[in-house]
C-alpha cells in the first residue's frame, strides 16, 4: 500500500461535507491540503482545522464555474503548496424540478457548475501531473449520473456528463502514471442533502456519513501505483 505523506492535495468544495471529510482525512494521512470553495469563513475554519493535525493548508475562494477565476487560484494554490499530486473534483450543487418548471438558468447554472466547473478545474491541474508523470484524479459523480428519475433532469445530465468526462480522462492519461477515479456515492447527510429534504442528518445508524466516502478514497490512493480503482458506488447497508 502506498504511503500518502506529503502529497499535495487540491479538493473543491472542501469547506463542508464530503470535501471537508476528505481533507480531513487526508490531513489524517500526513497530505498537505488547499480547499476551495466560496464561503471564506468556513474555508478559513477547515484550514484551521487541518492545520491543527499537523500539515500545511491552504484556501482559495471561488466558483468553480468560472474559468478566469479557475485559472488564477488554481496556479495560486499550485505555488503555495509547492506542486500537486492529488486533485479531488468535488464541488458541486444540486436543485429539483421537472424539466419544464425548472427556470432555465437554475438548469444552466446545475450543468456550469457540476460538469464545466470540474472540467476547468482539472484542465488547470492537469498539466502539473502530466508534467511529474504521475497524479491521482478523484471525480465525484453520483447515482444520479447512473439513472435518471423524475425531477433530477438537470442534476442527472451534469452527473452523467461527468462520469463520461472522468472515464475518457482515465482512457487518455494512464499513459502518463494518472489514476483517474469515477465516484459514484448514493444519499450521504451532508448539508447539502439535508438543506434539500433527502437526508438527515442525525440518522448515522442508518445513513451514509462524509467519513463513509472519506474512507473510501483514501483507500484507493493507497493501492499500489499497479492498481487503479476505476470507479466505485458507496451504497448505504439500509433500504
Amino acid at each position: 500500500m502506498q504511503n500518502l505523506r506529503n502529497k499535495k492535495a487540491i479538493i473543491t468544495g472542501g469547506s463542508r461535507g464530503l470535501g471537508k471529510a476528505t481533507a480531513l482525512a487526508f490531513a489524517q494521512e500526513g497530505v498537505h491540503v488547499a480547499v476551495t470553495g466560496r464561503n471564506e469563513k468556513a474555508l478559513q475554519a477547515t484550514v484551521n482545522e487541518l492545520q491543527q493535525l499537523g500539515v500545511q493548508a491552504t484556501y482559495a475562494v471561488f466558483d468553480v464555474s468560472n474559468y478566469d477565476d479557475v485559472q488564477v487560484q488554481i496556479k495560486k494554490l499550485v505555488t503555495d503548496l509547492g506542486g500537486v499530486d492529488i486533485l479531488v473534483n468535488n464541488a458541486g450543487i444540486a436543485a429539483f424540478g421537472t424539466l419544464n418548471d425548472m427556470d432555465v438558468n437554475q438548469w444552466t447554472q446545475i450543468i456550469q457548475t457540476n460538469l464545466m466547473g470540474m472540467y476547468y478545474v482539472t484542465k488547470e491541474v492537469l498539466p502539473h501531473l502530466i508534467q511529474q508523470n504521475s497524479g491521482e484524479i478523484i471525480n465525484v459523480s453520483s447515482t444520479a449520473g447512473l439513472n435518471g428519475n423524475a425531477s433530477t433532469s438537470a442534476y442527472s445530465a451534469s452527473k452523467f456528463a461527468v462520469i463520461g468526462m472522468s472515464e475518457s480522462l482515465m482512457k487518455e492519461v494512464r499513459k502518463n502514471n494518472i489514476r483517474v477515479c469515477t465516484l459514484t456515492p448514493s444519499t450521504i447527510a451532508t448539508d447539502m442533502a439535508v438543506d434539500l429534504g433527502i437526508a438527515d442528518k442525525e440518522s448515522e445508524d442508518s445513513v451514509l456519513q462524509p467519513e463513509d466516502f472519506a474512507e473510501l478514497i483514501v483507500a484507493g490512493l493507497k493501492l499500489p501505483k499497479r492498481a487503479m480503482l476505476k470507479s466505485a458506488a458507496l451504497w448505504s447497508t439500509n433500504p
